[in-house]
């Protein structure tokens, strides 16, 4: 199974494909999509649509994770980052496939085992699950951890239905 996992940004999208095989995890591919700051909101959030479409025709996910939107201090921030975050369930729903969404301390707490932690520790462990890895910068670390998270998440869920189905 293929996971793209995404952190959502306005200025810088991270995103991070693993490939899984029942326990084994394998990195492919990760990176950012960016959006010129200078342009006006809707083009960059057109910008971030189109480069997420042809990241989705490339590595041909079958499902996909992404980081719920934390509201902080800046309102308008919190505001352009859910833009951002919508742009990109807009491209995913449109790509026909399912979507898992995690609290960022849940992302920590999966990958990390601390729910709190910091994103050194966050690209350490994900370098550590995913031996080859090198990711692209901390949002690229950050999406490749959503989607181990997911990965996870999917085990478990695998494995709680075949003990009921037994």
């Amino acid at each position: 199974m293929r996971i793209l996992g995404v952190d959502p940004g306005l200025r810088t999208m991270g995103w991070g494909v693993i490939d899984v095989d029942g326990s084994r995890l394998r990195h492919v591919a990760n990176g950012h999509c960016t959006s010129d700051g200078t342009q006006a909101l809707a083009l960059r959030l057109m910008s971030l649509h189109r480069q997420l479409g042809d990241l989705l025709r490339t590595h041909a996910p079958d499902t996909a994770a992404i980081e719920q939107t934390f509201v902080n201090r800046d309102g308008a921030g919190t505001l352009k980052l859910g833009q951002a975050r919508g742009v990109a369930l807009l491209a995913l729903a449109q790509s026909g496939i399912e979507v898992g969404e995690y609290a960022p301390n849940s992302v920590k707490k999966t990958v990390v085992g601390v729910g709190h932690a910091d994103k050194r520790q966050v690209e350490h462990m994900v370098k550590m699950q995913l031996p080859g890895a090198v990711p692209a910068g901390s949002d690229a670390a950050d999406a490749l951890a959503i989607a181990l998270c997911h990965a996870f998440h999917l085990q478990g869920a695998r494995a709680l239905a075949r003990a009921r189905a037994s």
